[in-house]
């Protein structure tokens, strides 16, 4: 995915779930989310383990939400990520249903995006959605 892309993305979808989004507020997804938050995105935690994160309540998984998800953030190892794919390809009849996965920085899953592709979805790996927001408020391109 290249630059002009990933700013379409950060500048057209702004309702965000965050699978696997930590109440630590020393975890890189809490942070993440915490920092998209102060940006303006609306940030639905998905944690089966938590109630609420940052102010907002918390999802089992993205099935579980009722509301619209455009982007669906993923913290979780790359093994974890093909089925929350599998959920997002099952929500694409909802009205709301999401138009990106986002694997976070150092997740990679080849099968996982190969998939989401097919199932229409524009696909993002191995990036920090902070940091490429960052770079995008700075204009600085992306390495």
């Amino acid at each position: 995915m290249n630059q002009e892309e990933i700013k379409s993305i950060l500048e057209s979808y702004r309702t965000v779930a965050v699978v696997g989004l930590s109440r630590d507020p020393d975890k890189a997804s809490y942070r993440v989310a915490q920092y998209l938050q102060s940006m303006g995105y609306r940030i639905i935690p998905v944690n089966p383990f938590v109630d609420q994160v940052l102010g907002e309540k918390s999802y089992k998984s993205i099935r579980d939400v009722p509301e619209t998800i455009e982007v669906v953030d993923i913290f979780r190892p790359a093994e974890s990520v093909p089925p929350i794919v599998e959920e997002a390809i099952q929500l694409k009849n909802r009205v709301g249903s999401p138009k990106v996965i986002w694997m976070q920085l150092g997740i990679v899953n080849e099968e996982a995006a190969r998939r989401a592709k097919e199932a229409g979805f524009k696909v993002v790996m191995d990036r920090c959605m902070m940091m490429e927001h960052k770079r995008l408020r700075q204009g600085k391109p992306s390495s």
